[in-house]
């Protein structure tokens, strides 16, 4: 049987700052580490591997992302999303103020180049693992990893020329 108390404090500030990567607001993402959490112990009871309940929350925090990010593009309609600025010291704590433009490009990478490179280089998962958490193959996730570096080259070099 999985514990959830001790996962919930081991894991819940990484998972907090992936969701946050995903979904571009520490509300939104304390509120997608939250679902994931209480969906676990919904079925903390019929998990067949509890070695494998970090593996669960973060599949269901990226699916949670997505579908929070699916109802705010229908509910914005039309209009053309907004840029997020850290409004209060709990976001700019997570958002550290040197990373806002690597977060910045980040934000203009498709969403499937952003769950790769976010699942890769800031929780450091393998490729296999990032695979099985999108359920794509392994080479979706090289290829996609490999076309999102070269647009974030891209667009940090035209940021770093208009300085």
């Amino acid at each position: 049987m999985t514990d959830l108390a001790e996962l919930y404090a081991a894991h819940r500030l990484s998972l907090v700052r992936l969701a946050v990567l995903l979904v571009d607001d520490l509300a939104s993402a304390e509120d997608v580490v939250q679902d994931a959490f209480a969906g676990l112990t919904r079925r903390s009871g019929r998990l067949d591997d509890p070695s494998k309940a970090l593996a669960y929350l973060r599949v269901s925090v990226v699916n949670t992302a997505r579908s929070a990010l699916r109802r705010r593009r229908t509910a914005r309609a039309y209009v053309p999303p907004h840029e997020v600025e850290p409004g209060s010291p709990e976001d700019r704590s997570v958002l550290a103020e040197e990373h806002r433009e690597v977060v910045d490009a980040l934000q203009q990478l498709s969403p499937r180049q952003r769950e790769v490179v976010v699942l890769r280089y800031w929780s450091g998962l393998s490729e296999a693992e990032i695979a099985a958490t999108l359920g794509i193959s392994t080479g979706t996730v090289k290829s996609t990893a490999s076309r999102a570096l070269a647009a974030l080259e891209k667009t940090l070099d035209r940021t770093e020329e208009e300085r």
